[in-house]
């Protein structure tokens, strides 16, 4: 697991040791609505390799912001889902998307596609949040 001492002081430097980086938070905003098996994780997240995806799962799992269950079966099934910890980043990762999308919408006029990649990801209860910003 990384190391959660800021050097700065911030909270945020804690948060981005764990969530941050390019993939770490498309991942989890795609684990939001629930459990995804690794091959559903690869075709809903575009341009991520197979080994990238694993290391990236891998690091979320040992700081205990997903669960991975391997189910005895041939071929072998794998599911993520998030943990409750996992589970309370859902307001975080609704702002970044919502944000996303205002930023877009202001400066690229591919707006709607960045809306429109994230949309069948978003959980039902977050369907709320986005019409407030929105």
């Amino acid at each position: 697991m990384k190391r959660l001492n800021s050097k700065s002081g911030c909270a945020v430097e804690v948060t981005l040791s764990v969530m941050g980086g390019t993939w770490k938070p498309v991942i989890l905003f795609h684990l939001l609505p629930g459990k995804k098996r690794f091959s559903e994780l690869s075709r809903t997240i575009g341009g991520i390799t197979q080994r990238m995806l694993t290391l990236q799962l891998r690091e979320l799992e040992d700081a205990g912001i997903v669960l991975r269950t391997v189910h005895a079966e041939v071929p072998p099934r794998v599911d993520y889902e998030l943990t409750e910890l996992g589970h309370s980043l859902q307001p975080v990762l609704i702002a970044m998307r919502n944000w996303g999308v205002q930023y877009a919408r202001r400066h690229d006029a591919a707006g709607g596609r960045h809306d429109d990649a994230c949309a069948a990801a978003m959980p039902s209860d977050a369907a709320d949040s986005k019409q407030k910003v929105a």
